[in-house]
């Protein structure tokens, strides 16, 4: 897969994801998004300098829509790690018991449904949010409610949110889409689809007679009394939720084989979708240590079920420039049809691999699918050559631009600033919300500003005038106004808001925000040793954004002069209590932990998620549970919220 290809088949994801979360409507089968995502997600572990910051793979679930009202999660939401094989299994245990030594995993079938937060204070159900982007989800309480299987009060009074996949199960399935036959409709593409159509119906009524079942797999927040999570969800079903059909404590990698092969040897008589097993760590004060990645808890895994194997032909190569230049070769295959999804393309990754490989045009190859990854070659068939195949040549010029490439071995760089790809990628990230939010300024009017050679580089919007836009088409004066009012508007920003919008490979919103503090405008010239020295920063993010000031410096100069973004200074806590203190909270408190959270930080104090002998105090509310109890044991000063605040 070239660069090129990869932003292409991100953008298809983005397509697909809309017409999927959105729209309930699907544009393309599970299976293809997977292997999509799956292609991004290969790519991406090999060119990690080269991952986008819209990528999918960056983001956790689907699209907040505009007809429900949005909702914040007490607890965020997660996403899990996929794995595919024995040997990835035996990598991610090995990661485990490295951070928190030997333990018990606890193992049960991943339902392929709609993700699902319920909230519940006093015993009584207050509110459904959908997972949305993982913080904030869309509120469907009405629509919850007509679900049998979600009980309206329970005998526990703590506030508590209990997540789980809203499905329906495979014969009313059949029986939804045939009534939707005889009402003229279109049909649901898969039994997920139905549930999360279900789920977002204005009518209520309607989402009653979908017969949508709820199953739990987790929880959010909560101060549930119980060292493990078995026990925290054995409570949870005793409340009158449904119980999986099948679930097992395991130990060893042996135990976790066979309990997923017999989950898939039961694939057909278990009445609800699967697409694979949950592993997760049994202990909930293990998983508190092992924490979480920027995407996903560290302390549970998706098992996903075999991939399915079809034999193609490859017909030819594409070459795509990416933002960054980079150019990524992607197979282009005679169409097959995999589980319902018709597959035309393969990824590459690049060069080296096609080497490897040993790959030709016109080769028979094994594709496969599985889960969320990218169609992908696995096999060449070298033993039903004709001898009509060509080999594939390395490009020695861009496939755009026509410039002479920078080989580097795996990497093949297109270094023209001026490629038409890499300009238009840029401009676009840089203008997109989020970034500079040049309102007006979509993908579309991009493309047209730099193929009429109106502007050539980020610099040129803003010497941007009425005149080189009018008479263009769609250029009226109102809109030519607007949007040259909107790229005026962007001068004074706030200096992270230009970083961030730079595009840097790796560095995000947060990841800027503390390079303008530390930095400011002297960003340009800073050392790897300044760098890492910032809470958060790694070196490989270090050496992403060195290497971009290194060959942009002179460009990023010209940006600071033109828009003179404004520098926020560091503002120094005043002594106190909490000052350069790390900080964990627990339980219910008089405000929201997120009002307790900022207020602490305002103090100079860092608020970590979980308790570690670095942990120097512990503040408390109601109902606290697992938390407290291993601060108490590390000797970790435990406040109560009133301590707390006598303090402050």
């Amino acid at each position: 897969m070239t660069h090129e290809e990869y932003q292409k088949q991100i953008k298809t994801l983005q397509k697909w994801a809309y017409a999927y979360y959105v729209e309930d409507n699907p544009i393309a089968t599970d299976e293809e998004y997977d292997i999509g995502y799956h292609k991004v997600l290969a790519y991406e572990n090999e060119h990690p300098d080269e991952v986008v910051e819209d990528s999918p793979t960056t983001r956790v679930g689907g699209v907040v829509r505009d007809e429900f009202s949005k909702a914040k999660h007490i607890k965020r939401m997660w996403s899990m790690e996929d794995v595919f094989d024995t040997q990835e299994v035996q990598e991610w245990l090995d990661r485990v018991v490295k951070n928190v030594g030997v333990c018990d995993y606890f193992c049960e079938p991943k339902f392929d449904g709609a993700s699902m937060n319920l909230l519940y204070e006093g015993g009584r159900f207050i509110r459904a949010i959908t997972r949305g982007d993982g913080v904030v989800g869309e509120e469907v309480t009405d629509n919850v409610r007509t679900i049998r299987s979600i009980p309206l009060s329970i005998a526990y009074k703590g506030q508590i949110e209990i997540r789980g996949e809203v499905v329906i199960r495979k014969d009313d399935f059949e029986i939804i889409n045939k009534d939707r036959v005889k009402e003229g409709k279109q049909l649901f593409a898969n039994p997920r689809n139905a549930a999360a159509g279900s789920l977002r119906q204005l009518d209520s009524t309607i989402t009653a007679k979908r017969r949508l079942v709820f199953y739990p797999w987790g929880l959010g927040e909560e101060s549930l009394d119980y060292r493990t999570l078995s026990e925290k969800m054995a409570f949870i079903y005793a409340l009158g939720f449904l119980k999986p059909p099948y679930a097992q404590a395991c130990k060893t990698i042996k135990e976790i084989e066979s309990f997923y092969h017999t989950l898939i040897s039961l694939r057909d008589e278990i009445p609800v979708m699967m697409d694979g097993m949950v592993i997760k760590v049994d202990n909930t004060v293990l998983q508190e240590e092992l924490g979480y990645t920027i995407k996903v808890p560290k302390w549970m895994c998706a098992y996903k079920f075999p991939a399915v194997e079809k034999v193609t032909k490859v017909n030819a190569i594409t070459l795509q420039v990416g933002r960054t230049g980079v150019i990524t070769p992607v197979a282009e295959v005679e169409p097959i049809e995999v589980e319902g999804a018709m597959i035309a393309r393969a990824t590459l990754h690049n060069f080296d691999e096609i080497a490897r490989k040993g790959l030709m045009i016109g080769d028979s190859v094994i594709l496969i699918r599985s889960g969320d990854v990218i169609p992908k070659i696995t096999k060449v068939l070298s033993d039903r050559r004709d001898g009509s195949e060509i080999a594939i040549e390395r490009p020695k010029e861009c496939p755009t631009c026509k410039s002479e490439v920078l080989d580097e071995g795996t990497l093949i760089k297109c270094q023209n600033m001026d490629c038409p790809d890499r300009v238009v990628g840029s401009i676009i990230h840089f203008a997109k919300k989020g970034c500079m939010n040049i309102d007006g300024l979509g993908s579309k009017i991009v493309e047209i500003l730099v193929t009429e050679s109106k502007i050539t580089d980020i610099l040129g919007l803003y010497h941007l005038k009425f005149e080189d836009l009018e008479g263009m088409e769609g250029f009226k004066e109102k809109r030519i106004n607007n949007l040259l009012q909107a790229i005026a508007d962007t001068k004074g920003i706030v200096l992270y808001r230009l970083i961030s919008a730079m595009g840097i490979e790796h560095i995000g919103e947060v990841a800027s925000k503390a390079l303008a503090l530390e930095f400011g405008l002297g960003i340009v010239n800073a050392t790897i040793e300044q760098v890492i020295a910032i809470d958060g920063i790694g070196e490989e993010m270090a050496n992403s954004l060195l290497e971009f000031m290194r060959v942009n410096h002179d460009f990023v100069l010209k940006l600071f002069d033109e828009i003179e973004p404004t520098v926020e200074e560091k503002v120094e806590a005043k002594e106190n209590p909490f000052k350069d203190k790390t900080v964990v909270l627990t339980g219910s408190m008089s405000v929201s932990r997120g009002v307790v959270k900022e207020m602490l930080e305002k103090l100079g104090a860092k608020v970590s998620g979980s308790v570690s002998k670095k942990t120097d105090y512990l503040v408390y509310g109601e109902d606290a549970g697992s938390k407290l109890t291993k601060a108490e044991g590390l000797g970790v000063v435990t406040l109560t919220e009133g301590e707390m605040r006598g303090m402050v």
